[in-house]
């Protein structure tokens, strides 16, 4: 059987009906929720009499395996609601389930005496479900709202051959051993405090990399014509309504009265560039207006949905909103992609998958306009050479958009860069310019970013390289490690000769043996080492020592500096 998405998908809903048979063969007292497949593997959301322990784990793994080892048949029918009620009698979640499924039957799995609401999509025996692991046990909601039922969630994935499930595994172990929480604290990066749940507290070396992220994107942006701005972070609850992201986002926006008027901290940026471009007339000469914005929003998040900087409740998004004439699509569109796959390049990222999501069902605007926009984009990324798929009636209401994943080293896939194209704002804040017959024209707004989240990108940077981030964003890429005090003065020149020349130096000046050093260096992920003796004193040379043991001798500072300027630009 192929491991296609669609194949691993049935295989891990069936394993979640395995999981959930297990369950209840030894705690019978559960009841039951729901239990999907997830792009991970599956989970089932319990109501257990006694709450499940870390310790239970093996047990149901091995009921599982048990129940596999009876091949029994997985059949599917369609039955009466009224049906459905006696069966589920006593379980208040699957009664609200199908009462809340459309028509007047819904569907029935069965493998031996245990049974389940189901769709569909199933091996066709329990002996197809070999090769699974159970992880975690953790706490949930019933339908993922915290002011229901609490819940347990276990977890698993299921593959169809062991050698997919150990490498799986394998990415596991690695993702644990390189989580960029345990980096951030190892590395004096970043932290988080009860004080301020779910938002990052950058510390020095921290924030550099994230200056030095902003810095980079803000060379290649200038250089193609952005002209930064900045918004405020609170204003007018009102303009969040006229905007649409009251009614998206008002459950994860946060509210404040000021003068006994309402406003929210910005969950997103737009309507801020929105206001700008409405403060003066435009003409079509000044078309396309590229505006930019590093800005710092805030959503509220579910406490138990926090990870690191991977999900917080304040992110900066590296936004753009580019106003346009529809003719102007294609050609800006290219740009960003180019834009993208420089940016992702830069830092290793050459896997770049692709996806334009078109027109859904509750889209705004004319059939005519979302065609010519379809076509822009697709044009665009033809012209750019990118491969990529179609995901039908998956676009924003407002507009088609362009979604860009990335591979990291642990094969794991991550959605950053995003291109949206918007008919609805030029449309409902009234966004107008002259064009070359001196009426008025609707621009089109490209919402456009690459990072996606500062904060994100910088989690998956740092997991991507397990800590050896690349020597031009390094916070200290080069450390100059004495052998004796005696060597001090001469390490304080070399600090400053590459200082001079823009490379990020510190010295070791601490009463620790070389040997002692040089693992502190290596704990702290320092990719060049400098280490200075008396013969290197001597010969007004150093020897460079790599993170990885390699070492180079004889060298003069003024080559080295020339070296890491060179080491900087690649």
């Amino acid at each position: 059987m192929a491991d296609s998405f669609h194949d691993l998908s049935v295989l891990r809903h069936s394993a979640a009906h395995l999981l959930a048979h297990a369950v209840l063969e030894v705690f019978p007292d559960t009841q039951l929720t729901i239990g999907p497949a997830t792009d991970e593997g599956f989970f089932y959301d319990c109501l257990p009499a006694n709450n499940f322990k870390e310790e239970d784990l093996p047990i149901l793994e091995a009921k599982m395996h048990e129940i596999a080892k009876r091949d029994l048949p997985l059949t599917h029918t369609q039955i009466s609601k009224d049906e459905a009620r006696k069966l589920f009698a006593k379980n208040r979640f699957k009664l609200q389930l199908i009462d809340e499924i459309p028509g007047e039957t819904v569907g029935l799995s069965k493998q031996g005496d245990f049974y389940d609401l189901c769709r569909g999509g199933h091996v066709g025996r329990t002996s197809d479900i070999k090769f699974f692991k159970l992880f975690t046990i953790s706490g949930s909601y019933w339908k993922a709202d915290k002011k229901n039922q609490a819940l347990q969630r276990i977890a698993g994935t299921a593959f169809y051959s062991q050698a997919d499930l150990d490498a799986f595994l394998k990415q596991k172990e690695d993702a644990a051993l390189y989580d960029h929480r345990r980096l951030g604290k190892q590395l004096d990066l970043f932290s988080f405090h009860e004080e301020g749940t779910g938002f990052p507290f950058f510390h020095p070396k921290g924030k550099l990399i994230v200056n030095l992220l902003v810095d980079y994107m803000r060379t290649l942006q200038t250089k193609l014509g952005y002209q930064e701005i900045s918004t405020p972070l609170i204003l007018s609850d009102e303009l969040w309504k006229m905007s649409g992201h009251y009614a998206h986002y008002k459950d994860n926006m946060y509210f404040v009265k000021i003068d006994e008027k309402g406003y929210a901290l910005k969950p997103m940026n737009c309507p801020g560039a929105y206001l700008l471009y409405q403060e003066r007339p435009h003409s079509y000469r000044e078309l396309p207006l590229k505006l930019a914005e590093f800005g710092l929003v805030h959503r509220h998040e579910l406490s138990g949905v926090l990870h690191g900087l991977f999900r917080v409740r304040a992110f900066t998004q590296d936004d753009a909103h580019i106003f346009a004439t529809i003719e102007q699509l294609e050609k800006q569109i290219i740009e960003i992609i180019e834009l993208t796959r420089t940016v992702f390049n830069r830092f290793g990222f050459n896997d770049i998958k692709v996806a334009l999501s078109t027109k859904p069902n509750n889209a705004m605007g004319s059939e005519i306009v979302w065609n010519q926009a379809t076509e822009a984009l697709k044009t665009a990324l033809d012209k750019a050479r990118m491969n990529y798929v179609i995901q039908e009636g998956e676009g924003a209401f407002y507009g088609p958009k362009i979604e860009f994943k990335i591979n990291d080293s642990m094969g794991r896939e991550w959605q950053c860069g995003t291109i949206q194209v918007d008919f609805f704002a030029p449309e409902n804040f009234d966004l107008s310019y002259v064009n070359s017959l001196g009426t008025k024209s609707r621009p089109v707004v490209i919402h456009r970013a690459i990072y996606g989240s500062l904060e994100r990108f910088f989690g998956i940077l740092l997991e991507h390289f397990k800590g050896h981030l690349p020597f031009f964003i390094c916070p200290t890429q080069v450390k100059v490690l004495t052998i004796t005090d005696e060597q001090q003065p001469y390490a304080q020149e070399i600090m400053a000769k590459l200082l001079e020349n823009g490379i990020r130096t510190e010295i070791d000046s601490s009463s620790d043996p070389i040997s002692g050093k040089i693992k502190t260096a290596q704990i702290e992920k320092i990719p060049w080492m400098i280490v200075v003796g008396k013969k290197e004193m001597a010969h007004r040379t150093i020897t460079l020592r790599y993170a990885d043991g390699k070492q180079e001798q004889n060298i003069v500072i003024d080559d080295l500096a020339a070296k890491a300027k060179q080491a900087c630009s690649r």
